[in-house]
């Protein structure tokens, strides 16, 4: 029989859907898997890292399935976001048209590859019952004084009279009209992760071997825990006259009190009030405005990757110990929301210290001594503190600890545990977002909105030009009373980063959506399928996502909605899918289409193929080659199968009375079984079981007996029915009953071989190996051991000869 796999996938895909087979149970005696993927973004087409990803988790939902497990693999859609405005703009469409036609299309798309997810509980971000209850946590949040407001700098394009995100800013170039972008101080809204820092750190550990180290890493440094020394550095006279007297000194903080000795500058950012001052009060000449608000201009990004820039103020401070004078630069580096927006510079022993300093000729002044030595760059290791005055001769560790004992001593700083990790803005001034419940009033200030009059939806009558929010300028939107004292005021237009809406959304599968208008989830449900079993996701998403994931999960439970500390058991990072050694991309004119894949091939041999090529942590490389492999093996797994015969039960078959072939056949076939429970539990490395099918299948294709047959088969749907669905279940509804047809137990006896393997060498070096009986004679082994090394033997005289049992045969060979 030919093999079409698009009618067998379109036959099983609508079986699956009439009858709900993919829905959890709501009974919570079963044991539970939650497996999860990251939900995609609607853009309007997969493309293979989808592909990649949803077939990694579904491989897994299936198999757990299949194994008795109660499965939780819910799909929906991150959808609210910039894209979405851009495209408005584009195609004149609105917003949540463009966004909702694109889930239908990728719905679809998804629905192709027959991915078992469940139906009933899917939603997107954008949906207003969802909006309702985020915004209900806002105003939890704000009650509980962990979301605050203050002043903000952002990136702003006077020609789209708009803020922009860092990566819209493009060489400090608004990347839809090039034109040069400025920042600018508004209000922002702000969530107080910066509270939750040292958890955030020490819960990691309970994520060890669980994680991927790499992952851990990252967010480690991300939150950036750090013990240091925090001082003040005081103006000179001469310095605080010409600052009218206004200010007095200014705090920094190092982490590398022992080469304090070594400062030859400070640093301030831009926007110090310090700086501030001198150019509102005309103290700087023209030059030095302009390159100080060239540095303005620049996206934090930007300044910490870019190349090093400043200029002098012309004013100094007092250095805390030496007295001397140190002149006071302003840097591009240095960015305002990290600590106090100043820094001692150490040249000697920072390399972007010594950047800058090499740059403008300012002095350089070793203090740590090593016998390592560096040319055209910083020393950063340990060492001995040298210039130092009494500190001389001190390992640098033992340097700071009396350094910063000195200064706690005589009041002029103190130790102090800092944190990278700064709050979370979370305010966004574009439409298509989840809007902040906040209401400013005249009376009362900054007030939430009442719980009775959420959620606060978007409204449509509104045009996307790329000119400012148009929440701002609606005619109707922003006007409202106030819930406190009822007066007349207005709403606020900012809406919630999308972080926000993608920080929770996997607490709202757990609960059926019969109960979603009440409630944003059931208590008794969180505690039943959470954490998430198996998180799969892009490494791209290591840091940002899933420390306000984490964040919020803690926040959830100090508010008494949920009983969690860490939403996510197991983590898996997949590796993206290249062409040609670069990521696919449509400006890179390198995209393979899953569509056509599907069209030509069927979506099988598209599963088969992304998890056969590479293990899933691991880049993908594109390969047709490969792909056409994949589709060979499996018409040829469809056509052995009308060597099986029907059967209700596996068959009992007696190693015994076996030959050599049909012996291998049923070994191979439970070695797959064996490996199968390993990668599930462990690696995931679905190519190794793929391999080990494949094996089977050509061990069963060389034996002749209709038992083994069956069971071979009985056992290859089964271990391949997570990886291509589609024809496993066609081809056990031809051959099996299909209620029985899980039960797959392991015949020890089978894995128990006749034979071994064993290396072949002279003079201790390999040469071959062979399969020998393990009952042969020592006689014949060297006989057979001899007839395979011959071309090797020619000529050689043997002195020697070493049997090893079951293991290996050495040669001795004259010299």
């Amino acid at each position: 029989m030919q093999y079409k796999p698009q009618e067998i996938e379109k036959n099983w895909q609508e079986h699956w859907d009439v009858n709900n087979l993919f829905e959890p149970s709501e009974k919570h005696d079963m044991e539970k898997k939650y497996i999860l993927s990251m939900f995609p973004y609607p853009s309007g087409d997969i493309h293979m890292g989808h592909v990649r990803n949803y077939t990694i988790s579904d491989a897994m939902a299936r198999f757990y399935r299949k194994n008795s497990f109660n499965v939780l693999h819910p799909i929906g859609w991150d959808s609210f976001g910039m894209p979405a405005e851009n495209a408005a703009i584009k195609h004149s469409l609105h917003p949540k048209t463009w966004t909702y036609d694109n889930i239908e299309k990728m719905k679809k798309e998804l629905c192709s590859l027959g991915l078992s997810f469940s139906k009933d509980r899917e939603f997107a971000t954008s949906d207003d019952i969802y909006t309702k209850f985020e915004q209900q946590f806002f105003i939890d949040m704000w009650n509980k004084n962990l979301v605050y407001q203050k002043t903000g700098l952002l990136n702003w394009c006077e020609d789209c009279s708009t803020v922009l995100a860092n990566e819209q800013v493009e060489d400090g170039l608004c990347w839809r009209c090039s034109n040069e972008t400025t920042q600018i101080e508004m209000n922002q809204y702000y969530l107080k992760i910066t509270k939750y820092a040292e958890e955030l750190l020490s819960s990691l550990d309970k994520l060890e071997d669980k994680w991927p180290k790499q992952v851990l890493l990252m967010q480690k440094n991300w939150i950036g825990k750090s013990k240091g020394l925090q001082f003040k550095f005081l103006l000179d006279d001469v310095s605080k006259s010409k600052l009218g007297n206004n200010f007095d000194d200014f705090e920094v903080f190092t982490t590398r009190a022992d080469t304090i000795y070594g400062v030859t500058y400070t640093a301030l950012a831009s926007e110090h009030p310090i700086v501030k001052y001198l150019m509102q009060n005309n103290l700087l000449s023209d030059c030095v405005v302009r390159a100080i608000k060239d540095m303005q201009k620049q996206s934090s990004r930007e300044r910490e990757i870019g190349e090093k820039s400043g200029v002098s103020l012309d004013i100094n401070v007092i250095h805390p110990l030496t007295k001397q004078k140190i002149p006071i630069w302003v840097a591009s580096f240095v960015l305002i929301e990290y600590g106090s927006g100043a820094v001692m510079s150490v040249p000697a022993h920072d390399q972007r210290d010594y950047e800058f300093a090499m740059k403008y000729n300012l002095p350089i002044k070793s203090v740590i001594s090593s016998d390592f030595t560096t040319d055209n760059q910083a020393f950063t290791g340990k060492g001995v503190v040298v210039n130092s005055k009494e500190y001389d001769g001190l390992t640098n560790d033992i340097a700071k600890d009396k350094i910063i004992s000195y200064f706690e001593q005589n009041n002029l700083g103190k130790e102090i545990t800092n944190y990278k990790l700064k709050d979370w803005g979370i305010s966004r001034q574009r439409y298509w977002g989840a809007p902040i419940p906040i209401i400013k009033c005249s009376s009362c200030g900054l007030v939430p909105e009442s719980s009775q009059n959420l959620p606060i939806t978007l409204p449509f009558d509104i045009e996307i030009t790329g000119k400012g929010n148009p929440l701002e300028s609606h005619p109707t939107y922003k006007y409202c009373k106030c819930p406190v004292c009822n007066k007349d005021a207005q709403r606020e237009t900012d809406t919630l980063d999308t972080f926000f809406q993608s920080s929770w959304y996997f607490f709202r599968y757990t609960t059926p959506s019969n109960k979603w208008k009440d409630v944003p989830f059931e208590k008794k449900d969180v505690d039943y399928w959470l954490g998430v079993d198996e998180y799969i996701g892009g490494i791209e998403h290591a840091i940002l996502h899933l420390l306000y994931s984490r964040f919020f999960t803690k926040v959830l439970r100090d508010l008494g909605y949920v009983d969690l500390d860490e939403p996510f058991d197991r983590l898996l990072t997949q590796g993206m899918v290249l062409k040609n050694g670069s990521k696919m991309s449509k400006s890179k004119g390198n995209v393979v289409s899953p569509k056509e894949i599907i069209k030509k091939y069927g979506a099988d041999t598209a599963r088969l193929f992304v998890l056969f090529a590479a293990p899933p942590t691991k880049e993908l490389e594109w390969n047709d080659d490969a792909l056409d492999g994949s589709f060979r093996f499996l018409k040829k797994f469809f056509a052995k199968s009308y060597n099986a015969k029907e059967i209700n039960s596996i068959p009992i078959i007696d190693n015994k009375n076996l030959d050599a072939n049909e012996k291998l056949a049923r070994k191979k076939l439970y070695e797959a079984v064996v490996k199968s429970g390993d990668i599930y539990g462990k690696s995931f490395a679905f190519n190794t079981l793929i391999a080990s099918c494949m094996e089977a299948l050509n061990a069963l294709s060389a034996q002749n007996n209709e038992d083994i047959w069956s069971e071979g088969y009985w056992i290859l749907t089964n271990l391949l029915e997570p990886v291509a669905p589609h024809i496993c279940w066609d081809i056990s509804k031809r051959l099996f009953d299909l209620k029985n047809f899980n039960k797959l137990d392991i015949d020890d006896k089978a894995l128990k071989s006749d034979v071994c393997t064993m290396a072949l060498t002279i003079n201790g070096k390999k040469r071959a190996q062979i399969e020998l009986p393990k009952d042969m004679s020592k006689e014949d082994i060297l006989i057979k051991a001899k007839e395979t090394l011959a071309k090797w033997l020619k000529d050689e005289i043997v002195v020697k000869e070493i049997v090893v049992p079951n293991k290996l045969v050495n040669l001795v060979i004259k010299k």
